[in-house]
């Protein structure tokens, strides 16, 4: 087998392969002589059909059968003797499979771009300090209160944050227009569910009360037709009603689990579920820091063949989170909505992966297994769960890659420039703005693996 491998442009590759017509003839003598012993055809007995009706018969498609398998074969062969790494499967072209001649083909392709890892010194981190206190703690038992509270209707006249339910309809130069009208709508004050000033309209109105206000729609409002415009509103308000907050009492404890020990039982559980949270959060955002900065520090010239797998995967999980997988063509969606997605998730995972290459980085076991039976103290026979995680491979290989993953982070950490930054619990467990989506931050974890009425909508 001759190759020649020729570099084009950036990371294209352009490789010529040869193979000899000896040898592809022997691999057809070979599948022909198969064919003829278990063909069946009027007028011959079972593997008795002469090679040349075989041959006249078969023979074009077995040729091409057998070249087919032979470049498949001969490629693979020549990347691994050329030591070079494919970034997509090849095109194919220039094919040349006459009988007597050589096999000859051409395989385009990309490549994985070689990387060289900056210095991790070069990163920087702010690393949240954050403790959960008696006052948060507090804040949020109040804050599960006002969860699961109930309206209940009041006699007296509406104030922020009761639940108005009213009859109302717009007037643009007297006249109604579409989607104005609503009878029976409840609106919360304070929402922000209706246009500026309707809801501040409706403050200090009591029951059976008719009322008479003017208001704008915003310029930039969602209908073209009423942005700018003016419109009279009249209402009549049907009731009032007022949130009330559950009592902390045994029911209330229960909806959370805690079936004995009362109030302090209850607020152990909270404090626990709240210091939980606290170090999800902050590992979340370094680790968001340390994907950061491995993205800013290392610009690397990215597969073109990979970003187009990926904008296939971002299509298809797009799809079936609108729950439009069998009714909707993926292909429909314009690649350019995924392309800045893909890249980052792409370029993430090429550098996970070499991270893991150069340090040589194997799972850690035992932290598989802290994991893993971390996830299954939450549910009420964590054993099973155990047991589930190491008898179901692809779920198992999951945490496996999350492992990697945090050991990979700890590696760049390691050598970073982490600055301690003192925070609130609200804000320590608040989102940070950063540079990597949620979608590549999951991703990378890949990488270690080679209804309100519609009459009311209008006025919102």
């Amino acid at each position: 087998m001759q190759v020649t491998l020729e570099t084009t442009s950036g990371l294209e590759r352009r490789m010529r392969i040869s193979v000899p017509a000896e040898q592809l003839d022997n691999k057809i003598e070979v599948k022909l002589k198969q064919t003829a012993g278990q063909v069946k055809l009027k007028g011959f007995r079972p593997g008795k059909v002469p090679m040349r009706e075989v041959k006249r018969r078969f023979g074009k498609g077995i040729r091409q059968e057998v070249s087919s398998e032979v470049i498949q074969s001969s490629f693979a062969e020549a990347i691994r003797n050329q030591s070079v790494s494919p970034a997509g499967i090849p095109q194919i072209e220039n094919v040349t499979m006459e009988a007597g001649k050589d096999l000859e083909f051409t395989a385009v392709f990309e490549v994985l771009p070689e990387i060289n890892l900056s210095n991790f010194e070069t990163i920087n981190v702010e690393r949240p300090l954050a403790e959960v206190t008696p006052t948060d703690i507090d804040n949020m038992i109040e804050t599960l209160r006002r969860q699961r509270s109930e309206f209940k209707e009041v006699e007296r006249n509406s104030k922020q944050g009761d639940k108005v339910n009213l009859d109302y309809e717009g007037f643009i130069d007297g006249e109604s227009f579409e989607g104005s009208k609503a009878e029976g709508s409840d609106i919360t004050l304070g929402s922000g569910r209706m246009i500026p000033g309707f809801e501040d309209c409706i403050i200090g109105c009591g029951k059976s009360e008719e009322k008479e206000f003017s208001l704008t729609f915003p310029d930039n409002y969602q209908s073209e037709k009423l942005a700018g415009k003016a419109a009279v509103f009249k209402i009549r308000i049907n009731t009032v009603s007022e949130s009330v907050l559950p009592e902390l009492d045994d029911e209330f404890f229960a909806n959370f689990g805690v079936e004995e020990g009362g109030f302090e039982a209850f607020r152990v559980e909270v404090t626990s579920n709240m210091q939980k949270e606290l170090e999800a959060a902050v590992k979340n955002k370094i680790k968001n820091e340390v994907l950061d900065g491995l993205l800013t520090n290392n610009r690397i010239e990215l597969p073109r063949a990979l970003i187009e797998q990926e904008i296939d995967r971002l299509r298809h999980d797009a799809i079936h989170q609108l729950g439009g997988h069998e009714q909707i063509d993926p292909s429909l969606l314009p690649a350019e909505m995924f392309t800045t997605q893909a890249e980052k998730r792409v370029s993430l995972s090429l550098l996970v992966s070499a991270i893991i290459d150069q340090n040589e980085l194997k799972v850690d076991d035992e932290k598989v297994k802290i994991m893993i039976e971390n996830m299954a103290g939450s549910y009420e026979e964590p054993e099973q769960v155990v047991k589930f995680y190491y008898a179901n491979e692809e779920q198992l290989s999951r945490i496996q890659n999350v492992v990697l993953e945090d050991q990979v982070i700890d590696v760049i950490l390691d050598k970073a420039v982490i600055t301690d930054v003192r925070q609130s619990y609200d804000e320590a467990i608040k989102p940070a703005a950063t540079n990597v989506d949620q979608a590549a931050e999951e991703d990378t974890a890949d990488a270690a693996e080679p209804a309100e009425d519609k009459a009311g909508e209008t006025a919102t």
